[in-house]
C-alpha cells in the first residue's frame, strides 16, 4: 500500500484495489490515445462502446454467467431496484422475502406497494442475528419470487447456501456486498442485483443479472421506463445515459478479480481474512461478536465492547492509528470491519493489533 493510504474498512464506498486506482490515474487525460477521459466520453462512441462491451465480457467470465443471462448497468442504485423486482417480476401478484436485516425489510416494504407479500422468515425479534436454515423457510408454491439479501452488512450476516425455492418461484437475490467474492450459480437465480459501491466499483452502478425468459412478460405501461428491464436489456443499457466512468472502472475491478485468480481465489482471500478476524474474538472476552456462528459474514464483521463509551473511543483511536470506518452502524452500535476483495491481509493484521492493545489499554 502506499505510504499515505489508510486502510479503509468502510461498508460502501469501500476500498478498491490499489492498481485499479492506479489505472483509472494513468488514464484520466487520455484514455488509450483517445485525447480524453473516460468521464468525458459519448457513450455512443466507438470507443466507449468497446469499453462496455468488454466490462460486461469480464464480468461473464469471472461470475461465469450463461449466455440465456442478460446483464444491465443500471443507475439509482440498489435500492431502485426494490421496487424494479416486483414490476417486472409479478404475475400473480403475490411474492415471498426473508426479512434478515435493514436492506430486506427496506426491499420487503416496498415490495408491498405493487402486491401480497409474504414473510418466508424474519429474525426481527434477535434482532437480525442470523440468516434461516433451508428447514426455517415459509415459501408459498404460489408466489412469483422469493427474496433474500445474500449478505447483511449492518448485522454481519450471510447466506452460505442457495436456498431452493418451490417449482416456478424464481430465487432472487441482492448481492451488493458480496458478489465477486465468491462463485455463484448464477443458474439457480432467476435475479441477482448488486450495488457496485461495495465490492465492485465505485458508487453509481447497479448490476442486474437476469435469465431472459423473465423478461417483458407482461406490459410495464403504467411503471416508468427506467425500471423496465426489457427496454434495458434490448438498448443494451444504453436507453439513455450510463453511468459510463463507474462501467470502465467496474470492469477494471472485474478484470483485478480475474488475474488475481478468479472469484475462488477470491473466496480463499475472504475466508483467510475473516477467520482471522473471527479466530481472534472467538479466543478472548473483551469484544463481543454480534451475528450467530453459522451465519457470519465474511465480508462484514461486527462486534462491541458491550460499552458504549468504549465503542465510541475504539472508532476514534483507530481513525488515529490508520484505520478509517470502523464505527457500527447507528442502528446496531459497536464496530463493524468490512473487508471486500480490496482489503489486503495486512489490513487485518493491522486491525488485530489495534484489537488486542486496546483491549489491554481498556480492560
Amino acid at each position: 500500500m502506499a505510504d499515505n493510504r489508510i486502510y479503509n474498512f468502510s461498508a460502501g464506498p469501500s476500498m478498491l484495489p490499489v492498481p485499479v486506482l492506479e489505472r483509472c490515474a494513468a488514464d484520466m487525460l487520455n484514455y488509450q490515445g483517445s485525447g480524453m477521459s473516460v468521464m468525458e466520453m459519448s457513450h455512443r462512441s466507438k470507443v466507449y462502446d468497446g469499453i462496455i462491451k468488454e466490462t460486461e465480457a469480464t464480468l461473464r467470465r469471472v461470475l461465469s454467467i450463461p449466455d440465456n443471462y442478460k446483464v444491465l448497468f443500471l443507475q439509482g442504485g440498489a435500492t431502485t431496484q426494490f421496487a424494479a423486482i416486483p414490476m417486472n417480476l409479478l404475475k400473480t401478484g403475490k411474492a415471498d422475502y426473508a426479512l434478515t436485516g435493514s436492506f430486506a425489510s427496506k426491499a420487503y416494504k416496498e415490495a408491498q406497494k405493487f402486491g401480497d407479500m409474504h414473510a418466508a422468515f424474519s429474525s426481527k425479534e434477535t434482532n437480525f442475528d442470523h440468516v434461516p436454515t433451508q428447514d426455517e423457510l415459509d415459501i408459498r408454491p404460489d408466489a412469483d419470487y422469493f427474496y433474500i439479501c445474500a449478505n447483511n452488512t449492518i448485522y454481519g450476516t450471510e447466506y452460505q447456501y442457495d436456498p431452493e425455492t418451490p417449482a416456478g418461484v424464481e430465487l432472487v437475490a441482492d448481492m451488493s456486498s458480496n458478489i465477486l467474492s465468491k462463485p455463484v450459480d448464477v443458474s439457480k437465480y432467476g435475479v441477482i442485483y448488486a450495488g457496485a459501491q461495495k465490492n465492485m466499483g465505485p458508487a453509481g452502478v447497479t448490476v442486474v443479472i437476469v435469465r431472459e425468459d423473465l423478461l417483458g412478460n407482461y406490459p410495464l405501461e403504467k411503471y416508468p421506463v427506467m425500471l423496465d428491464w426489457k427496454t434495458m436489456a434490448d438498448k443494451d443499457s444504453m436507453y439513455n445515459t450510463p453511468p459510463t466512468y463507474g462501467i470502465y472502472v467496474l470492469g477494471l475491478v472485474a478484470k483485478w478479480v480475474e488475474d488475481m485468480g478468479g472469484v475462488k481465489a477470491m473466496q480463499e482471500r475472504a475466508e483467510k481474512r475473516s477467520s482471522m478476524l473471527y479466530d481472534y474474538l472467538d479466543s478472548q472476552d473483551f469484544y463481543k461478536t454480534v451475528a450467530a456462528k453459522d451465519s457470519r459474514s465474511h465480508m462484514n464483521v461486527t462486534f462491541r465492547t458491550g460499552n458504549d463509551e468504549l465503542d465510541a473511543k475504539f472508532a476514534k483511536e483507530s481513525m488515529a492509528a490508520g484505520m478509517s470506518n470502523l464505527k457500527g452502524h447507528r442502528s446496531v452500535g459497536g464496530m463493524r470491519a468490512s473487508i471486500y476483495n480490496a482489503m489486503p491481509i495486512e489490513g487485518v493484521e493491522k486491525l488485530i493489533d489495534f484489537m488486542k492493545k486496546f483491549a489491554e489499554e481498556n480492560k
